[in-house]
Order: C-alpha cells, then structure tokens, then sequence
C-alpha cells in the first residue's frame, strides 16, 4: 500500500479532481438550460438543448487545459521550483503527455456528444418549419422575428431552407465543421501506429491545432442557441397556452424576445492561449543561437554521435532537446536526450538512424560518405532546450536501477558520465551510494557505441576502489542461454566478448521480480528511485513490479521518460 501511495496517490488525486470538474461543469450547465429562460427553447428542442450545451462547457474546460502540458518551458520552470519542496509533485509533471493525451481523449468524446445532440436539434429546428400549422406552438416559435429578423428563436427561418447550407453559411456551423475535422484529424494521426512508423505525418497534422483553437474562439458567436430576454413581461408558464393570441392588444402576453448567449469560450482558452504564444517565442529566441558541431562520430550500430557547442548553454543528467536540420526539414522538431555530462566543456546526442528525417541527417553529416567532410560543410543545427524530465532526480536516491531498452539507454548515458566525473572530482555531495544499470538489446550490434563508456567506468570504479558503487546488467534479449553456450565456449576470457566488460552479457529477458526482490533485501527501509527510458509494455512491468514489491520496508519510486 505504501508502495502504491508513493507511486501513484498524487496521479489519482489529480485524475479525480479533473474528472470531478469535468462531472460538476456538466451537471451544472445541464441544470442551466431548464431553467424559465430557456422553455420555448426546449419547446424546440427538448432535451437535446442540454445535452448540446453541457458537454460544450467541458470542451471549454478542457481546451483550457490542453495546451499547458506542452508549454515545456513552463513545466521545466515549475518542476525546478516543486522539486525543492516535495518530489513526488515534481514527478506529476514528467507525467505532462500521459494528461495531455488523457484532456485530448476527453475534449474527443464531450465534442462527440455535443455534435450528436447539435445534429437532432437541427432536426427539431427544420421539422418546427416543415410542420406548418399555426395551433401548434413550434411553429409560431419558428415564426417570431420574420419581421425585423431581430429576435428570431429558430435559425432556420423558412421551410425551403437546407440544413446542409444553413451548416456551410453560418458561423457556427462552418467554425463547427471546421474544428471538429481538425479534431479528427489530430487525434488519428496521434495513434502510436502512426506516430512511430510516420511521424512526419503526426507532425505536421498536429499543427492543426492552431485552426481548431482559431474556430474554436469563434464558434460561439454565431450565437445560435437563443434564450428569451423577457421574461418579466411575459412569463413563458402563464402565456404557453395563449401563443395564438401573443401581441395582440388587450392580451397580457406580449411576444417573447429572444437573444443568442453572448461567446464565452474565449474566456477560457485566451489565457492558456497567450501563455503558449509566449512559449512558442521563448523557444524561436532559444533556437536561433549559434551552435557548432565540433565532432560527428559514426557508430558501427548505424547510431549517428553529434557532439555541439552553444553559448550559454546549461544541463543537468538526463534532460533532453529539441533538434532542426533546416537542410534536412525547415519545420520538423525532434527530441532527443542529451547523453553528455554537465561537467563536459560540450552537450551531444546519440541519434538512432530508423526513419526519412534521420536518415536525412545522418547523410547532411556526411555518414554516408567514405571521406571526412570539412566542418563548413556540415549542416546547420537548431537547438530548443535543455528540458527537464524524470531522470534528473536520479541524485536524490540513496538506491536508483537504471532500465535503458536499445537507444533507449541515452538518458542514463549522462547519468552514468556524470557519476564517473563526480568519482575523479572526489565529491562528497554525492547521495547515491548505489547504481543498478539494466540494459537491454536484442541485438549485439546495439553495444558498440556504449560499450566504451562502460568500460571506463569500471576501470575508473575499480581504480577508486567503488567497484560495488555500479552494479551493471545487459540483456541480450533476442539471444536464448542454450543459443549463447557455443558462443561462449569459443569466446572463454576474462572479458566478456561482446560487451570487453569483466561483467559477463546475459541472455533473454531480465526476471524482474527476483531483481527486486534482491534489491529490496539488500536495501531495507530505504526509497529506491526505478528510472526507465524505454517501450510502454516494459515501463508496464516495472511499475507492477514497483507496486508489488514492500520487502524491509522498501519503497519503489517509478520514473519514466516522457516525450
């Protein structure tokens, strides 16, 4: 239990209190469109007039939302100022895409309901034309305001009008048109089939938010859902039954007046709105200073090395940043984490050659060249960052395990310089006392650019005398014990073969649970920091394992990257 507190208690109270304004904002406004102004509406309309306008609400809540979990600018300032005071709020803040996707689903759903409710309301406001019989008190609904047109209650003025033109020549329905496809569109492409195998595509749709957000302000003042204004010289439960004879001298009815509600989603989303403007030109300053590429190295592994330098620039262990070949694309922006130290004189990134914009770069940078190109010939860079993720609390545990999967390792590739630095500088300040390291690959080829880190680090440990400070497993994972065991008795040595390490490769999938059951026997009553940079499936595991296990008195506190 108190594993699951830890890990989770603040998530769930934040997802609780979201979804409670969410189910309050809903009843709310559905128990506003009952009220007396709003009766001949409902005469019209019925219950499709709240449930139109409820979910509408929430949309305006929820586009309020949507924009601040990637204003990243924003989070890292938050999560420098949180972090002092309590870390496991500073840890809801890596979760800022997991909300973001969460706001997105829901904005995708009350927009669903909404145009559903929009679509029978049409329906109703067409059949009160259609029905043309003076006894009936939609029609003469539909008919106040033919004069002036100043007041009408009904949208639909004539029996010859076309819903579809109505939908295509007002505000509100071409905004609504508008915004809902781009909603569509933006929401499709961000599955993870498509985002991982086209991101190209994920990209530029999703820059589709600016006309969403653009429609969205205006939507609202076609004012097309009206509600009467006079409702003290004519009291809809007195005259409803007196419609044939509203105006009239001698009556005490007169017509009802009608008005649209004046727009309200601009008050809403103006704020978050300027807010990520704000955003958007901190990082064009950002990225318009002048870097250098001062070394490209071309791993074997088909892994491309940039090592930069950028005045004023400043990291911790295990940020990331945003990265633009204009050469290559003049609008893509791509993360990537930092895998040098912050005590090295440059920042690098270890890019994994798998799709067109990589592929790109890596020939701009001469990869696929035999000869050494000059350093005016290499590409121009653009660089957004650094920014902040879950790793750099990695210092803040007495115990951390490091989970890296394939490239995934690059986070913890700072990390683990940064403890080699530390070693040679003989800081004390240093929390941590122990590093479990997992790396898993499925294939050999994945080790060569890492593998020289790892061996200066156990040179350097074993020369320290902290040998036990770095325990360190790697995974073949695509390699089963009976297929390694001739590989091994051919390769007998000190060293490992693959790896040059004195810590032997092992073969298949890591058994999670025997791991942390012996890190919790080793550790009692202590916090374990569990950091990963790696698939969804495996931070599944982990985090399961994170929950299950209480051994002494241990706590285990996930961390994954998240961008």
């Amino acid at each position: 239990m108190g594993n699951f507190a830890a890990n989770e208690g603040l998530s769930i109270f934040v997802i609780l209190v979201w979804l409670g304004i969410n189910a309050f904002l809903f009843v709310h406004f559905y128990m506003a469109f009952l009220t007396d102004k709003w009766f001949y509406t409902r005469v019209l309309l019925g219950q499709a007039l709240s449930w139109a306008r409820a979910p509408a609400a929430c949309l305006n809540f929820n586009c309020m939302l949507i924009l601040l979990p990637v204003c990243r600018n924003l989070l890292s300032f938050l999560r420098g100022s949180i972090q002092h005071c309590s870390r496991t709020a500073a840890r809801q803040l890596d979760r800022n895409l997991t909300f973001h996707k969460l706001v997105a689903y829901m904005i995708g759903f009350h927009t669903a309901v909404h145009i559903v409710a929009h679509l029978f309301n049409f329906e109703w406001f067409m059949g009160a034309q259609l029905d043309r019989n003076s006894s009936l008190l939609p029609f003469v609904l539909s008919e106040i305001g033919n004069g002036d047109n100043a007041s009408f209650l009904n949208p639909i003025r004539t029996n010859e009008t076309n819903p579809t033109i109505v939908m295509f020549t007002t505000i509100a329905g071409l905004t609504g048109v508008v915004i809902t496809l781009a909603l569509i569109l933006i929401i499709t492409s961000s599955m993870e089939v498509i985002r991982r195998s086209y991101f190209e595509v994920f990209w530029y749709t999703h820059h589709l938010f600016v006309i969403f957000f653009i429609g969205l302000v205006f939507h609202g003042f076609g004012r097309i859902v009206r509600g009467q204004t006079n409702l003290q010289a004519h009291n809809p439960f007195q005259c409803r039954d007196h419609f044939e004879t509203w105006g009239e001298n001698g009556t005490f009815c007169p017509k009802p007046e009608f008005a649209g509600n004046p727009p309200m989603t601009w008050k809403w989303v103006v704020g978050p709105m300027i807010l990520y403007v704000c955003e958007r030109m901190v990082r064009f300053y950002r990225s318009q200073q002048k870097v250098v590429i001062t070394k490209v190295v071309m791993h074997p592994s088909k892994t491309l090395e940039l090592q930069m330098k950028m005045k004023g620039f400043k990291m911790e262990v295990g940020q990331y940043v945003f990265m633009q070949c204009p050469p290559v694309s003049a609008l893509e922006w791509h993360p990537f984490t930092l895998t040098s130290a912050p005590e090295e004189d440059h920042f690098s990134v270890h890019i994994r050659i798998v799709g067109d914009w990589t592929q790109g770069l890596y020939e701009a940078c001469g990869g696929d060249k035999d000869e050494t190109q000059d350093a005016w010939e290499l590409p121009k860079m653009l660089i957004d960052g650094p920014f902040g993720t879950a790793s750099e609390d990695v210092f803040n545990y007495e115990v951390v395990m490091l989970v890296g999967a394939g490239i995934g390792v690059t986070p913890f590739a700072s990390i683990l310089k940064s403890v080699w630095y530390k070693t040679i500088q003989q800081n004390q300040n240093v929390f941590t006392k122990k590093i479990y390291f997992y790396w898993l690959c499925p294939e050999t080829q994945a080790f060569e650019w890492f593998a020289d880190l790892l061996q200066s680090l156990e040179r350097q440990m074993t020369s320290k005398n902290m040998a036990d400070f770095l325990s360190y497993n790697i995974y073949l994972t695509r390699w089963k014990e009976n297929e390694a065991a001739h590989f091994r008795v051919h390769h007998e040595a000190e060293n490992d073969p693959i790896t040059g390490l004195k810590q032997k490769t092992l073969y298949g999938k890591p058994n999670w649970d025997n791991e942390f059951s012996t890190i919790g026997t080793k550790h009692p009553n202590t916090k374990v920091g569990v950091f990963l940079c790696g698939p969804t499936m495996l931070g599944k595991a982990l985090e399961k394992q994170c929950l299950s296990h209480s051994e002494a008195g241990v706590k285990f506190i996930f961390n994954k990257e998240n961008f």
